[in-house]
């Protein structure tokens, strides 16, 4: 049957012998792009008569949304939170790398940094889609300063700042420009917290809790001023405590507005949380797991010292820490890794995992009309894994960015 080439002279690749994650199920279909969109091939058949310009066999592989990372610090030997004079190469260098860990979407991350360096560091971040260059950014992620020193984790004590009388103006002068920002940490218990909340939620920034000693009720007036995420659950807040369970307590909290949702983010490394704390999170509330790596710039290397910022961590197998200190500081597990150890720590579907780190993380950012899913018409950044969840291939817009050598067509 030839092609109808009056809609469009783009070749309509189908991709067969596939089992697609499509609506919370693994469907055996095929999966049809054109012009870097997925295809509703009714449409095609019926309205077009149009068909197939070129077959993908794809050996019975799974085909997922691509993963999208919201809190990535580094890798691969690149620190975002360190202004270089090639930091653009940097943020290339990690782009493409990524792509074989089936990351096709991320929010470079910068860690609690003197304002100096958010000058010269975000106007080099520019919003873009990803290609054979590598993964799509989406926008920054700012974790800090505008945390508690009780909780501060890795992140510098002598950069850590609050509100004073300016409230957002101060957040503006320390960060210079929201152009490129998408996801803004912040400790929801500083003072005047509630009206920068509002500010950044008017302006299309979400606003993740994290970094705090935040009981539950400020945790919850937070969500109703516009906070939507949770940054790493369980690590730099309070513990859960059966009175007062503090920013753990919103996953089950019957004061979040109607219609809203709130995420939360999870390092599953198998070292930041335990299978268990993981277990219970994710039972008390699947819908708004969001699986990230939360990875600094020593994911990809060997062991030894490298830095996060202002300080220096140092590697030791899978555990990261502030140099000299038993402190955790980030993660060098790659996406691929967290999504496998979190379908075996709760032993949900292989759905259930390949949606926390594609699905939840678009729906976290407003953007699942265009990412994070395989319906029609929405962007072709799509994975090929076999049955153990290993990546064999990552595509953008329709196009192969990455191949597994041993993996060919």
């Amino acid at each position: 049957m030839p092609s109808n080439k009056s809609v469009s002279d783009a070749p309509i690749v189908q991709f067969t012998n596939c089992r697609i994650l499509r609506s919370h199920r693994l469907q055996r279909e095929d999966l049809w792009v054109r012009e870097g969109k997925i295809l509703n091939p009714e449409k095609l058949f019926f309205d077009e008569k149009g068909s197939a310009d070129i077959q993908v066999d794809c050996k019975d592989s799974i085909i997922a949304p691509g993963f999208i990372d919201v809190q990535i610090n580094g890798g691969f030997g690149v620190d975002f939170s360190l202004a270089t004079d090639d930091f653009k190469s940097g943020i290339d260098l990690v782009s493409q790398k990524i792509l074989s860990h089936g990351v096709t979407s991320f929010c470079p991350t910068l860690v609690t940094s003197p304002p100096s360096v958010y000058h010269q560091v975000l106007p080099q971040i520019s919003i873009r889609n990803g290609g054979a260059h590598g993964a799509g950014i989406l926008g920054a992620h700012l974790e800090g300063p505008f945390i508690s020193k009780e909780k501060k984790g890795a992140h510098p004590e002598h950069c850590l700042c609050t509100f004073e009388g300016g409230a957002f103006q101060d957040l503006l002068a320390t960060y210079g420009s929201l152009d490129c920002v998408r996801i803004v940490t912040l400790a929801p218990e500083m003072k005047r917290s509630s009206e920068v909340i509002r500010e950044l939620t008017k302006r299309g920034i979400c606003v993740s809790l994290g970094h705090s000693v935040a009981n539950l009720s400020q945790a919850e007036e937070a969500v109703q001023h516009g906070a939507t995420f949770i940054t790493h659950l369980f690590n730099a807040m309070l513990p859960f405590h059966h009175r007062d369970p503090g920013i753990v307590g919103l996953l089950t909290s019957d004061k979040i507005p109607a219609g809203r949702r709130v995420f939360y983010g999870m390092i599953s490394d198998g070292i930041h949380t335990n299978p268990a704390a993981l277990r219970i999170a994710h039972r008390a509330h699947p819908k708004g797991l969001v699986l990230v790596t939360d990875a600094i710039a020593g994911m990809g290397l060997a062991p030894g010292r490298h830095t996060l910022g202002q300080q220096v961590v140092e590697i030791d197998g899978l555990n990261t820490y502030i140099a000299g200190t038993k402190t955790l500081s980030g993660s060098v597990a790659t996406m691929d890794t967290c999504v496998r150890h979190f379908q075996e720590a709760t032993g949900c579907s292989v759905e259930t995992a390949l949606e926390a780190a594609s699905l939840h993380p678009a729906q976290l950012l407003g953007i699942e009309h265009k990412k994070g899913t395989l319906n029609y018409d929405s962007d072709a950044d799509f994975l090929m894994l076999n049955d153990g969840l290993y990546v064999q291939a990552t595509y953008i817009a329709g196009e192969e960015v990455w191949r597994q050598d041993a993996f060919s067509m």
